[in-house]
């Protein structure tokens, strides 16, 4: 209750431009300056078809901003506490909204001044990404993987948001999980985990249950969220998925829908 209550206030600071306090002992992070998109295309994306998909930056305050909010505030808790910076977001099934949670919580890390977030769509099988973002499909992660493509020429940065940068899926591949456990997938991690400070690298994995894919790239990730969804998603279906991260750092689960009558 007590992390709640801290996250509550603090989204409520930003609302009214107050200054977060620093903890004692902390020394407070660095500003990170403008980021300059030279080389990343970026892309245009209207605010209507961001409301239109349910993407956070796109609504005014309120319940919706504040709970992602309150779940960026519980995630960088977690991060900063083990010096992590690399997390996967999964699901035990298909349908529950990881993809949405993923592009969420990485939109609501970039509003933070110290921080920037590298999104990047490693559901090789389905990559759905560009859709939330009502973008045709691109070249991505496929491309970086079989073809050398230089990820100059496949960044992307939705414009008027700050300090995000993503990575679509590319084409589809139906040798997904040995791509994401392949040596050059292992190369990628380290050169994105590390190039710039103060950065978050958030992987959306496909499904622990519907494929190999995530089990055989979970151990490359500092931590994984597993979102489920409320009146689909069954108890048994969250206990398997839980077993097979059990070599993970999985912080907790994201309860999709919850109250929805939809």
């Amino acid at each position: 209750m007590e992390r709640i209550k801290q996250a509550l206030e603090r989204a409520r600071a930003e609302r009214e431009g107050q200054p977060r306090p620093t903890p004692a002992g902390r020394k407070a992070p660095p500003v990170t300056a403008e980021v300059n998109y030279t080389q990343t295309r970026n892309v245009d994306i209207p605010p209507d078809t961001l409301r239109r998909q349910r993407i956070v930056t796109a609504f005014p305050a309120g319940a919706f901003t504040d709970a992602y909010k309150i779940l960026r505030t519980q995630v960088q808790q977690r991060l900063k506490e083990n010096d992590w910076n690399v997390l996967a977001v999964t699901s035990p099934g298909t349908g529950e909204g990881k993809t949405l949670t993923a592009l969420n919580l990485a939109a609501s890390l970039a509003m933070e001044v110290d921080r920037t977030v590298l999104l990047i769509d490693a559901n090789l099988r389905h990559p759905t990404l560009h859709e939330h973002l009502g973008l045709p499909e691109m070249p991505g992660l496929a491309d970086y993987l079989l073809d050398d493509t230089p990820l100059s020429e496949l960044l992307i940065h939705p414009r008027d948001m700050d300090h995000l940068t993503v990575l679509p899926g590319g084409r589809p591949l139906p040798n997904s999980a040995e791509m994401l456990a392949s040596p050059k997938m292992m190369h990628l991690v380290e050169e994105t985990k590390s190039r710039y400070p103060g950065r978050i690298v958030i992987f959306d994995l496909p499904p622990v249950l519907q494929a190999a894919d995530a089990l055989a790239f979970s151990p490359y990730v500092d931590a994984a969220l597993l979102v489920v969804e409320e009146g689909r998603t069954s108890r048994r279906d969250v206990e398997r998925a839980v077993d097979l991260l059990s070599g993970t750092n999985v912080l907790g689960t994201v309860l999709n829908k919850a109250g929805s009558t939809s």
